[in-house]
């Protein structure tokens, strides 16, 4: 990729969001093939006289729209052309999200993309099903748990003859509040969490 520069004349928005952009067209035109590595961060931000950090966030945007692996030391290198969707994109005036495509009937809630894909309108109806039907639900966080949640984790955590008390079980909103939770409970600051590739 040393003779590729990116065409930053068009488009709008940020100047990271452009340069994300212009890769795009790009691989989607062929103009970079699937397989071919992306220019050094560094290299690039030098070439179009901007910072790293600019051209690494339009890297970022690019893995969000599943067009780039990257793997440090390695590179970032194009995965290839998307399939084209069977609906059409909207005009979203380079405002808001980017086209990301959905799976054939599913919904998008793994990205901001579901306005840009048509799905906004079903999104909107969900949420105001749910604000009429379970307002609370909607406007607040769980503050208490029924007893019953308490009585359940114990049985789910019970393992051959261990069984935890009740009283210990610790309810969360979420995987991602528990493994916080745990951690700001059993660390400290400057303290090393050894973990598997999958986590």
């Amino acid at each position: 990729m040393t003779t590729w520069l990116p065409d930053l004349t068009t488009g709008s928005g940020p100047l990271y969001q452009r340069l994300a952009d212009s890769i795009e067209t790009d691989i989607d035109r062929g103009v970079i093939a699937a397989g071919a590595k992306l220019p050094p961060q560094r290299d690039l931000a030098y070439d179009i006289g901007t910072t790293v950090g600019t051209v690494g966030r339009a890297y970022q945007l690019l893995r969000e729209r599943g067009l780039v692996s990257g793997e440090v030391g390695r590179g970032t290198y194009v995965l290839g052309q998307r399939a084209k969707p069977d609906f059409p994109a909207p005009d979203v005036g380079g405002e808001g999200t980017r086209y990301i495509d959905a799976p054939k009937g599913k919904l998008r809630f793994d990205s901001t993309a579901a306005p840009d894909i048509g799905q906004g309108d079903i999104v909107a109806g969900v949420l105001s099903r749910t604000a009429q039907d379970h307002p609370h639900e909607i406007s607040s966080y769980t503050r208490d748990f029924p007893d019953r949640w308490y009585e359940a984790g114990a049985r789910w955590l019970a393992r051959n003859s261990f069984r935890p008390n009740a009283d210990t079980i610790v309810p969360t909103l979420g995987t991602h509040a528990a493994v916080m939770a745990a951690i700001a409970a059993l660390t400290m600051p400057g303290d090393y969490i050894a973990f598997e590739h999958l986590t």
